[in-house]
């Protein structure tokens, strides 16, 4: 006997699947919204509960038995590499087909901040965060 899936079920999930490229679209929630647009950045599960810890606050977390993903405002890797393992994906586009919701966020907002991310993921990975030239810095005369 075949199972087949309907498509709410498969979208019920907090994920879409792209088959153009095999990556997989993590959903906001519904009843919450992403006004900034949605990237997430990535780390091996081996991080996971480590990162989920030491970030001051987090917005929606996917996780599968690989890898786990946190939602992030677009453009979120503007200026900044990310340290390896981790991964950066634009339109929160991930190679997970089975990832899924964790963590919803206590507020209002889908995203955990950024650099706050990425300075515990640096940590993390033994890796010395990596600023562009002239960031905080006084403007020249």
């Amino acid at each position: 006997m075949a199972v087949t899936r309907t498509l709410p079920t498969l979208l019920s999930r907090g994920v879409r699947r792209d088959h153009a490229d095999r990556l997989t679209r993590l959903d906001v929630p519904v009843g919450l919204s992403a006004d900034l647009g949605c990237d997430a950045v990535g780390v091996p599960a081996r991080y996971g509960f480590r990162l989920l810890g030491r970030t001051p606050s987090n917005g929606c977390v996917f996780a599968d038995s690989n890898w786990w993903w946190w939602l992030v405002p677009a453009g979120s890797d503007l200026d900044l590499t990310w340290p390896l393992p981790s991964h950066y994906a634009r339109g929160a586009r991930v190679p997970a087909p089975d990832a899924r919701l964790i963590l919803r966020p206590e507020g209002p907002s889908v995203y955990t901040p950024p650099i706050p991310l990425y300075l515990m993921a640096c940590q993390l990975t033994g890796t010395a965060p990596l600023w562009p030239a002239g960031a905080g810095g006084a403007a020249r005369r």
